[in-house]
């Protein structure tokens, strides 16, 4: 399932080993049916992220009414959170896109050729001073968050994984439900005063919601990785 462009930097997205060659003035459509048909899932909007480009940018755009996407360049140093009726330019060669429909967590990676903007990299350096890196967490915290990873990153390739419920995640830590969710209040608590977004609500927001946009803001922003799973022990389902 590919196209063809004829002028322009050129644009891909990848999904599940698929790639998707995009066309300038032919609006790509991801959703539960589109151009991209992600998933059947009845919780994912029918046409929910749409790129598209000009001459001089290729542009992501939210077009769901009810879901929210991460995306993050592919160093880190970089994370937004795409709300409905959003679009943001695509500026960096490497794009990192999550979205949470029901209880699944779906991953794709976008790449532009010749994007308007290359990141200098800093070796050993901090990501950046809008994120809040591991030595902000407590070890506690830490773990609370890659308990909620632990789906994703272990799933080995791009694609969909599940955020489990706090229950579930309390008791791969051997914890009390109350406690899980004391360490997860705290952590959205200090990424909120931080200026993440989609961390706290009303008392109607769905938990799931939550801790969805936390997993995707982990992942985004690199606080945890496949190489932090050591702390959780083996697998019992493995």
């Amino acid at each position: 399932m590919s196209r063809h462009h004829d002028r322009g930097s050129s644009a891909r997205v990848e999904f599940c080993g698929e790639v998707y060659e995009l066309s300038r003035g032919q609006p790509f459509v991801i959703g539960r049916e589109g151009d991209l048909t992600v998933d059947d899932n009845p919780y994912l909007h029918r046409r929910f992220l749409q790129i598209d480009g000009d001459d001089a940018l290729w542009w992501l755009a939210n077009t769901g009414s009810q879901l929210a996407a991460t995306v993050a360049n592919a160093y880190g140093t970089m994370q937004a959170w795409l709300a409905p009726g959003a679009r943001l330019p695509l500026v960096f060669d490497h794009t990192l896109v999550w979205f949470t429909a029901g209880p699944t967590t779906y991953e794709l990676e976008l790449f532009v050729d010749s994007p308007p903007f290359i990141p200098v990299t800093r070796d050993g350096g901090d990501v950046g001073s809008t994120t809040i890196g591991p030595r902000a967490l407590t070890p506690d915290q830490k773990l609370a968050i890659v308990a909620l990873c632990e789906p994703v990153l272990r799933r080995g390739a791009r694609g969909a994984g599940h955020v489990p419920t706090s229950a579930d995640a309390a008791a791969r830590l051997g914890w009390t439900l109350t406690k899980f969710n004391r360490k997860l209040d705290n952590v959205c608590d200090k990424l909120s005063r931080g200026g993440v977004t989609g961390l706290h609500g009303g008392p109607d927001r769905l938990a799931v919601n939550r801790r969805a946009r936390l997993v995707e803001f982990a992942l985004a922003t690199r606080m945890v990785d496949v190489d932090d799973l050591v702390l959780l022990g083996p697998s019992s389902s493995r």
